[in-house]
């Protein structure tokens, strides 16, 4: 069932990774083509302003996603709604100061990206502070869009996701296009490319804020929740993913720097060429490390090691399979990709070979990305960022220094495939000196204590997906039981309670659609303790309200389900990734 949720997750997450990407992408074509290489080197210059609201607005959906996995993972509500209102609350703070930072220092900020003084004869100050300045309008848009997702995903509202990022993107196109035809109120400059950028957010935030004040939304904002403790912990918990964003910024910084220097205005533009379309190339890479780092929480705090090594198969296979097509499509396309940016045939020749070069690292950094938002997810987040300063900045930025001394422009492009190599290397042999053997084996790469979770035996792993699974999965249930020294009375009973509430998901579930379902069962005896936690893919169900909901003086009403809540000592029901969640303690 995971496997599947994954792959539904991908889809989304993809998408939404593609949020901001995809933005630049249509403004990289249309300022090539229309605007002239000068507006596009502007553009290029502006990409770290970007790139910094892109930070904190990962910090906080990364953050969002580790606590939601820890708070969804043991049925804590309460925990759940603070961190549902106190990243709205972040998120209005942080786009209130960067908006008025950005519009009061713009000059400075120009200078310092590399743009030179703002004098009357700099043609590419003015093209780069107004890009900046159209962008930063649509800053608070931005930075909701982003956290917005995460609430979005767990609660399983990806329809309403796809249907934001398409309508963002429709609406993009359509403003530049107004905007290089002077239509409406465009003026055909950087600005009103900004501005169509900033206007296609608000666009995406509407939709996607439209749920939130649904009644049927799972979050609820509460006011008395924000207080200093928890800012800080979802800050803490997003620290990892806003180095990372740092570390790309510097990079973005250093590159344009020593492109600069070896070959002038026009390595620039190609580069920005290579980093729109690598931008848009990184969100498949993103995306499968976004969904890895959700599961990962959940499952971290559920003790799952089972679940565990099944997101560790699942995320590799996607990232080999998904990026080792995406460097055989720019091998063989670059050329047409760059034309679609560039008129010039140099600049275009330059930014095709360029793109194929940088292709080859995208496998590598794929693995890099889901590797460390995995391990982010299951506490080691020193070591992301760790792996987060090597893969995107140190490494690199060195390799490209060095490299472009001895082979000009093809040293840079060849700096991204070594640099993330490296770390690749780096990130195995920290693998290995931890689990004390060379393996590539999931259970080596999971990087967890030998003692986390249940050991085996001591827990049974049950699924089903046909109405006759119930009768199935309550007999090994029993005979798990009795392995394990309980008697047949309880034996009995624990097996009556499993096909009690099977019986239940299959006559009320199955039925409601025709949609293929399943059901997880797992039985586990761990420290005296006896849980049972049923997961299935079908309508949401809370039994445990249902019953509060629905009591009864009838002793035959709804008697199976009243008769396990009578069974059982705390039973904890919860619905994320649009699975239901029950767990039992007998």
């Amino acid at each position: 069932m995971i496997k599947r949720v994954f792959r539904q997750m991908l889809v989304t997450q993809i998408l939404s990774s593609m949020t901001v990407m995809i933005c630049m992408l249509i403004d990289s074509i249309m300022i090539g083509r229309f605007l002239g290489v000068d507006s596009m080197t502007a553009y290029g210059l502006a990409t770290p302003v970007l790139l910094v609201f892109a930070a904190f607005g990962s910090m906080l959906s990364a953050g969002i996603q580790v606590k939601l996995g820890k708070t969804m993972g043991s049925g804590d509500m309460e925990g759940t709604n603070g961190c549902y209102t106190v990243s709205f609350f972040l998120a209005a703070a942080v786009s209130v100061v960067g908006l008025a930072a950005v519009l009061i220092f713009t000059n400075p900020i120009c200078t310092l990206l590399g743009a030179g003084s703002p004098t009357p004869d700099n043609k590419i100050f003015a093209l780069t502070r107004d890009y900046i300045r159209g962008f930063i309008i649509g800053a608070p848009a931005f930075m909701f869009a982003q956290i917005m997702v995460p609430f979005m995903q767990i609660s399983g509202s990806r329809v309403r996701l796809i249907v934001a990022v398409a309508a963002m993107t429709v609406g993009d196109v359509l403003f530049d296009i107004f905007n290089v035809n002077n239509l409406l109120f465009f003026d055909g400059s950087t600005f009103g490319m900004g501005l169509a950028s900033s206007l296609s957010y608000y666009i995406a935030f509407v939709i996607g804020i439209a749920y939130f004040f649904k009644k049927k939304c799972m979050f609820k904002f509460r006011v008395k929740l924000i207080n200093a403790k928890k800012c800080f912990e979802l800050l803490k918990y997003g620290v990892p993913t806003v180095i990372n964003q740092i570390s790309t910024v510097l990079l973005v910084f250093v590159l344009n720097k020593v492109l600069l220097d070896v070959g002038g205005d026009g390595a620039v533009a190609a580069y920005s060429v290579i980093s729109t379309i690598g931008n848009i190339c990184y969100c498949v890479g993103a995306g499968i490390a976004s969904v890895a780092l959700m599961l990962s929480s959940i499952f971290y705090s559920d003790e799952d090691r089972t679940e565990l090594r099944s997101l560790v198969k699942t995320m590799t296979f996607y990232a080999l399979v998904l990026d080792a097509a995406l460097i055989v499509f720019a091998l063989l396309f670059a050329p047409y990709l760059a034309l679609l940016f560039l008129a010039d045939e140099s600049a275009v020749n330059m930014a095709a070979n360029g793109l194929r070069l940088f292709s080859l690292s995208l496998l590598s950094c794929s693995l890099n990305t889901v590797f460390k938002n995995y391990y982010q997810g299951v506490n080691k987040a020193g070591f992301t960022q760790a792996i987060s300063v090597m893969q995107n900045f140190a490494f690199t930025a060195l390799f490209a220094f060095v490299l472009s001394r001895f082979l000009g422009i093809t040293g840079v492009w060849i700096s991204f495939l070594c640099g993330e190599t490296l770390t690749l290397l780096i990130i195995a042999a920290v693998v290995w000196i931890k689990y004390k053997k060379i393996s590539f084996s999931p259970d080596a790469f999971m990087l967890l204590p030998r003692d986390f979770g249940a050991r085996e035996g001591d827990y049974i792993e049950m699924s089903f997906d046909t109405p006759e699974g119930p009768v199935d999965v309550s007999n090994k249930a029993g005979e798990f039981c009795r392995a394990h020294g309980e008697s047949n009375r309880n034996s009995n009973l624990i097996s009556l309670c499993i096909e009690e509430m099977s019986n239940n998901i299959v006559q009320h579930g199955f039925t409601k659609d025709a949609k293929k379902h399943s059901v997880d069962i797992r039985l586990l005896f761990k420290n005296g303790k006896k849980l049972i936690r049923i997961r299935d893919n079908c309508v949401n169900f809370d039994p445990i309200n249902y019953i509060e909901l629905h009591k009864t003086d009838d002793p035959t009403s709804h008697i199976g389900i009243r008769m396990v809540m009578k069974m059982v000592k705390n039973a904890n029901y919860v619905n994320s990734l649009g699975l239901n969640n029950l767990t039992l303690e007998l």
